[in-house]
């Protein structure tokens, strides 16, 4: 028996979500429904629910008309940067612009959904779409239509995760980074996270009395924990050498200063 608000006719999975279907969204998160299963009952892939969810307030905020009004606010932008509006940003290596912006869209996302607030996913996703993976807080304001302010106070969040560094450049402006090497100590910091809850359990174990179901559940955890982070570092510290491994060189120059590197790469990069 179909659902009484699943979609008559054929739905393009590449298609915009239409009106109804974002309130048809907001009912099925309304009655506590997975994505995937929203996802099933509008004819559409998993990931275009996640992306709209999460862009548009997350589980908890969705509103359909909202998210309606601020996709028509996305298409009415993105119509002024075509030809006859302001041009678009030029696109290094002959990239398509609005494939690299759905793409950076659906990166952060990705990054939301990992937990990340939303407009410190943005800048993240903003920085890890730029050859040189680092701007600067003008730079990022610019590209993202928000504020220095809030540049400055999503910076700091992911700057206290090990997701983004900070360096000056000859002018002594302040950039950005993000890096390989930062993935290595994301990894590094994620699985020593765990440590503190690990000593707490095994502090548990003593003052419930080992061999007591309490005692025994918390022992189990800590174990638990305790060989899954020193697998994990262990595979952070044999793969680190992957980060580095190094694509052959584009034939086409970037188009635009802003994507060529700030500074020449180290003798033997």
């Amino acid at each position: 028996m179909e659902h009484p608000w699943r979609t008559k006719g054929v739905v393009m999975p590449g298609g915009r979500l239409t009106q109804q279907e974002r309130q048809q969204i907001a009912a099925g998160l309304a009655d506590g429904l997975a994505y995937a299963e929203i996802a099933r009952r509008l004819d559409r892939p998993t990931s275009t629910i996640t992306r709209e969810v999460m862009r548009n307030g997350g589980p908890a905020g969705y509103r359909a008309d909202l998210a309606h009004r601020a996709t028509q606010q996305r298409t009415h932008r993105r119509r002024q940067a075509a030809p006859g509006g302001s041009p678009a940003r030029p696109q290094p290596y002959g990239r398509d612009a609005e494939a690299v912006r759905d793409y950076q869209e659906s990166l952060t996302t990705v990054f939301m959904t990992s937990g990340l607030p939303k407009m410190m996913a943005r800048v993240l996703g903003c920085l890890y779409t730029t050859d040189t993976g680092r701007l600067t807080a003008s730079e990022l304001a610019q590209r993202l239509n928000v504020s220095p302010a809030s540049i400055s106070k999503a910076i700091t969040f992911l700057e206290g995760l090990d997701l983004v560094r900070r360096e000056r450049d000859e002018g002594r402006r302040e950039r950005y980074v993000v890096d390989d090497d930062l993935w290595y100590q994301a990894m590094i910091r994620s699985a020593r996270a765990n440590d503190e809850f690990i000593e707490s359990a095994r502090q548990g174990v003593a003052i419930l009395g080992r061999g007591t179901p309490a005692a025994t559940r918390l022992e189990n955890a800590a174990r638990f924990l305790d060989f899954v982070s020193e697998a994990l570092i262990r595979a952070a510290e044999q793969g680190r050498e992957v980060l580095y491994t190094t694509s052959e060189t584009p034939p086409d120059a970037p188009a635009t200063a802003a994507d060529a590197p700030a500074t020449p790469p180290p003798a033997g990069a």
